[in-house]
């Protein structure tokens, strides 16, 4: 064992895989900077509406939380694609500073105006703007820097464990956030998610990393190019098509659940923080067990997976125990988990070898929008029909959906 390694009783418990990764010194300082501001966007995940909904007017809180909401990603998706001339000439390292500087800057002046006294809603909007416009390049520089300073051989167990680490960042951070929110104040949160941003910083500025290359969280020209050969391919451009609208469907439930929270259940932010918390368990778990369902149609498990999302969201239209809706997204977290690494895995099963590159590409700057799009609808949604109502509304939609797909499905493969 290398001498850096970890303690000699812990390493038998290290899987082989990883044990390269965590004898590099350098992969371990930059992984612990990850898991740490992993934690922060964790707890960011409810903060963010939560204040949100402590400055709005009831009248409009659902327009402000959806506003909110948006601004911490949608500028992100604008970053990626409109910045990409200058961007994708700086070297990952620098790329990766950049976003953590603005992300600190910007998310640490949000509790600053809280306590002065001068945090209005268009002012906390703008912040969280800024605050994302680098993101989607900052999370490219992560891995172009693990792929660089890495061998070929252990760039997916680095992958792995970075992946691994933000899904427990879903579990971990909205539980540790339930509770700040309630007894401390959600503007502080951000205050600290501000901090793992620094902390990261510090730690990329103080490693020797090697010398990195450009990124891209989105090469335009080949998305271009997989558009036209998505055209030519009913069956892929279909995938892309569900996967679109699945993602779209799903976004206004980041809006509507923290209100229902609040308006309809009058409960403190821990609930939040617990459902956020089960539907994380539920989507790693749900995850693992992606790799169990290789050997099912592809297709019909998809469909399956709207279908389930969707009849699990319908019982917040009705007046049930908390403790039902909780068990259920927990449950949902489980059906919607998989959805990702299957939708990915019927491309590359669908397409040509020579064209896969260029058709995930169109994929990646196709889906960037989805979620953004269907939370910033959420707003106006949540404010015109309330919040149970648009999550019953969500979980009906995406039933429709998936009823679409199947029939669709089904006269495809009569029709072969």
């Amino acid at each position: 064992m290398p001498p850096s390694g970890p303690p000699s009783g812990l390493w038998r418990l290290v899987p082989a895989a990883y044990r390269p990764l965590l004898a590099n010194r350098v992969f371990r300082r930059l992984i612990l900077g990850f898991a740490v501001s992993y934690l922060g966007d964790g707890m960011s995940f409810v903060a963010v509406a939560w204040l949100a909904i402590e400055l709005a007017p009831p009248a409009s809180a659902g327009l402000w939380v959806g506003g909110a909401v948006a601004a911490y990603t949608m500028p992100g998706v604008a970053g990626a694609l409109v910045l990409g001339r200058r961007m994708r000439r700086v070297p990952a390292r620098r790329v990766l500073l950049a976003d953590n500087v603005v992300r600190s800057v910007f998310l640490g002046a949000v509790p600053l105006a809280w306590f002065a006294g001068l945090l209005s809603l268009p002012l906390y909007v703008v912040l969280l703007a800024a605050s994302s416009l680098l993101h989607a390049w900052g999370s490219a520089g992560k891995y172009t820097l693990l792929a660089e300073l890495l061998p070929g051989e252990q760039r997916l167990a680095a992958n792995t464990l970075v992946s691994s680490l933000n899904f427990a960042a879903t579990i971990a951070g909205p539980a540790v956030a339930g509770v700040l929110v309630t007894y401390v104040g959600s503007a502080l949160v951000l205050g600290l998610d501000a901090l793992t941003y620094v902390f990261l910083a510090v730690l990329v500025l103080r490693t020797r990393l090697p010398e990195s290359g450009p990124v891209s969280p989105v090469d335009r020209t080949a998305a271009r190019g997989g558009l036209a050969l998505l055209r030519s391919r009913p069956e892929l451009l279909g995938l892309l098509m569900l996967t679109w609208f699945f993602n779209l469907l799903y976004g206004p439930v980041e809006v509507a659940l923290p209100l229902h929270v609040t308006h309809d259940l009058r409960a403190p932010g821990t609930l939040l923080g617990l459902y956020w918390m089960v539907f994380g368990v539920g989507a790693v778990l749900g995850g693992l067990a992606a790799g169990t369902l290789r050997r099912l149609p592809l297709w019909p498990v998809m469909v399956a997976i709207v279908l389930g999302w969707g009849l699990l969201l319908l019982p917040f239209a009705f007046d049930v125990p908390p403790a039902v809706t909780v068990a259920c997204f927990g449950l949902g977290g489980a059906v919607y988990g998989p959805f990702v690494a299957l939708s990915v895995t019927l491309m590359q099963a669908k397409s040509p070898p020579q064209h896969l590159a260029a058709m995930l590409a169109a994929r990646s700057a196709a889906l960037l929008t989805a979620s953004p799009l269907g939370t910033a609808l959420g707003g106006p949604v949540t404010t015109a029909l309330g919040p149970r109502a648009t999550l019953g509304a969500s979980g009906l939609a995406t039933v429709v959906l998936g009823a679409i797909a199947c029939v669709l499905l089904l006269a495809s493969r009569r029709s072969r």
